[in-house]
């Protein structure tokens, strides 16, 4: 009957590789239509409800993107799924330098314009990864002395964004130029080494130049909650806002695993950065994991990203696990069959589409419904139903999110789990989990509001 809440994990980043071949790396979620005043409202949804991902964040004006690979737009499996679910697009690693400068002066643009065309003949956006990075540079560009690779630096922003000049929205700048660990301090990096620190200020500022209607993006992982570094990169950002450096947006990696979750204060860490007056963007999202956990996880970054009006969209890393860099950990919305997991539901769910419950493909399904049942000043009882679609069921699992500072109380007719930031709670029967065809049972809970009287937020309803 009373509620049990977890205690927040630590952000621990987990190991890097030393080299990778792609780049790594929105909790109030959408609230619109799930509770009339007196009412009820199912995720099955009404007819006019959104049923991709991209149009489902479309309806509530962010974009939802994935990080694409140009040698797979010939597999059909691949193309169908990123043209169905997606508005935007990311190339992995076809813009980076190693990419198009191998050889000083030379530009191949091949595989990146075949994703942007790809993207533009459907419609969607282009955020453009990445123009300056320790990582993935050729050999020459070590090489150079200071001067050499100031003049170096600003002439591939300038050539490869006039390139591209009108067809990418945003673009990562910078990328990941902040040490891990307790310093604040900058990574060691050609750029750092021999430009100093006034390296990232003549990158936005040449960029600016090369195209200046573009969105200009900084973009770091591990930035996730607050931290040393998360500290340090809100202190550049703050600094060049005050200065009228040009810079409009900030990137989150948000790579999560068992040991380095969604923080508790992930929402509260992206409306920080949005508070400077620069929109948010998560931009190389994928969590490791299966089944309900992952679910819920993927479910509480959209609703941070929702809750936050400066949240403009977000990218997953990748369109399928089969072809994911943490492909081992089972990281996104899809798997290797490009069947739609329960995370896929979980995340449709926040942004207020509709899709099937279960995670892809079995009979078994099952819908929920919310209404409150009691109110009162501080605080008030909500009930769900849960109900068996066309065949009987043996088991269910769906998750209720509430808004901070609200807490759960108690609970009845179930059992429930908690995330670490004790606002997003799993349900699971207690007794009542076998069901007939088209049967239904409920639980329920109190909530008290502490001053926020928003209604919970249903996630998906997953049948077994």
């Amino acid at each position: 009957m009373t509620m049990t809440t977890l205690a927040p994990q630590g952000h621990v980043r987990p190991p890097r590789p030393a080299r990778r071949s792609r780049a790594r790396r929105a909790l109030v979620l959408g609230t619109a239509g799930l509770l009339a005043a007196a009412g009820v409202t199912t995720l099955a949804g009404a007819a006019e409800a959104a049923g991709t991902l991209g149009s489902a964040a479309a309806a509530k004006g962010r974009y939802f993107g994935a990080a694409v690979s140009a040698q797979y737009l010939g597999e059909a499996g691949y193309v169908s799924t990123l043209d169905r679910e997606f508005g935007s697009v990311t190339p992995e690693n076809e813009m980076k330098w190693d990419a198009v400068e191998a050889t000083r002066g030379t530009f191949a643009f091949g595989p990146a314009d075949r994703i942007v065309a790809h993207a533009q003949g459907r419609g969607m956006s282009v955020r453009g990864h990445t123009l300056v990075w320790h990582s993935q540079l050729p050999d020459w560009v070590a090489g150079l002395g200071a001067s050499d690779l100031r003049s170096a630096m600003n002439h591939h922003i300038t050539q490869v964004m006039q390139h591209y000049k009108g067809k990418v929205l945003a673009w990562d700048v910078v990328n990941e130029a902040f040490q891990d660990g307790g310093s604040g301090a900058r990574r060691s990096s050609p750029f750092q080494d021999k430009l100093g620190n006034g390296f990232i200020e003549e990158a936005f500022r040449t960029a600016r130049a090369a195209d200046p209607a573009a969105k200009l993006c900084y973009n770091d992982y591990n930035t996730d909650g607050v931290n040393a570094k998360s500290n340090a990169v809100y202190a550049m950002v703050k600094d060049f806002k005050a200065r009228g450096v040009p810079i409009d947006c900030v990137g989150f990696q948000s790579h999560f695993n068992s040991a380095s979750p969604v923080p508790a204060d992930y929402r509260a860490n992206l409306q920080r950065f949005a508070d400077l007056g620069v929109d948010v963007q998560i931009t190389e999202l994928d969590i490791e994991g299966s089944g309900s956990a992952q679910a819920t996880a993927y479910g509480n970054v959209v609703g941070a990203c929702l809750a936050v009006s400066r949240c403009t969209g977000i990218t997953v890393w990748g369109v399928t696990d089969k072809y994911s860099w943490r492909s081992a950990g089972t990281p996104l919305l899809f798997d290797g069959s490009y069947t739609k997991k329960p995370a896929y539901d979980a995340v449709l769910a926040a942004l207020g589409g509709t899709g099937g419950g279960g995670g892809g493909g079995g009979s078994a399904g099952c819908s929920v419904a919310y209404t409150t049942t009691a109110q009162w000043n501080g605080g008030f009882n909500g009930q769900v139903t849960v109900t068996a679609g066309s065949t009987p069921i043996t088991g269910w699992t769906t998750t209720v999110t509430v808004t901070p500072p609200q807490r759960v109380s108690a609970t009845w007719n179930g059992s429930p789990a908690w995330d670490g930031s004790g606002n997003v709670m799993t349900m699971r029967p207690s007794h009542n989990g076998s069901l007939a065809a088209g049967a239904s049972t409920t639980f329920g809970f109190t909530v008290m509001t502490n001053g926020n009287t928003a209604p919970p937020v249903l996630g998906a309803c997953t049948a077994s």
